[in-house]
């Protein structure tokens, strides 16, 4: 499983010269081009990926669905994530994030399913996993992974902005990264 730092999501970013305030707008752009939808499956981000889409004017064109499921209840009865996944590897966890974005893309039909889950503090983190761990999960038709994000660590930007904010530039970096993937033919 990759895992990047908030320092490699920057990199990325920079490398690819997007502008992390206006990443939806590429993202949007290139769906809409591509003909593809995306979805949205959040827990620690609560919503704030959905939120960036649809600021966006045209949005509606690319995202129909965006599921908040801050609760396992949710979780479970609305994404279809295993309650022994729950219970054994918990929220936060690769294997819930990636039935999250199963869950969200077999709901809504589209084409790039992405979800994130993860500890976004100030409190709640523990040694094993601490504030900033954020594991996201993507779903295509052909693929599902998850990428495990360690964000605030680094600088000591641990707070919580700071986590959710570089997330969602992480999930909205990864559709724009699948987009192109899916129009190669490499998904």
């Amino acid at each position: 499983m990759v895992t990047l730092t908030d320092i490699d999501i920057i990199q990325l970013l920079r490398k690819n010269s997007l502008n992390q305030d206006t990443l939806q707008d590429d993202v949007v752009a290139k769906l809409r081009a591509l003909g593809l939808k995306v979805a949205t499956a959040e827990s620690c981000t609560g919503g704030l990926i959905s939120e960036r889409i649809t600021r966006v004017s045209g949005s509606s064109e690319v995202f129909d669905c965006g599921v908040c499921s801050y609760g396992n209840a949710i979780k479970t009865k609305v994404l279809g994530v295993r309650e022994d996944t729950l219970s054994i590897l918990g929220a936060v966890s690769a294997e819930t994030a990636i039935q999250m974005a199963e869950g969200v893309k077999k709901l809504s039909g589209a084409d790039i399913a992405v979800s994130t889950t993860g500890i976004a503090g100030p409190t709640g983190g523990t040694a094993e996993k601490p504030v900033g761990l954020v594991f996201m999960g993507v779903c295509t038709k052909d693929n599902a992974y998850a990428v495990k994000l360690t964000l605030g660590g680094v600088n000591a930007q641990n707070s919580r902005a700071y986590i959710r904010k570089l997330a969602s530039d992480a999930a909205l970096f990864t559709v724009l990264s699948e987009c192109y993937n899916l129009q190669r033919g490499t998904a």
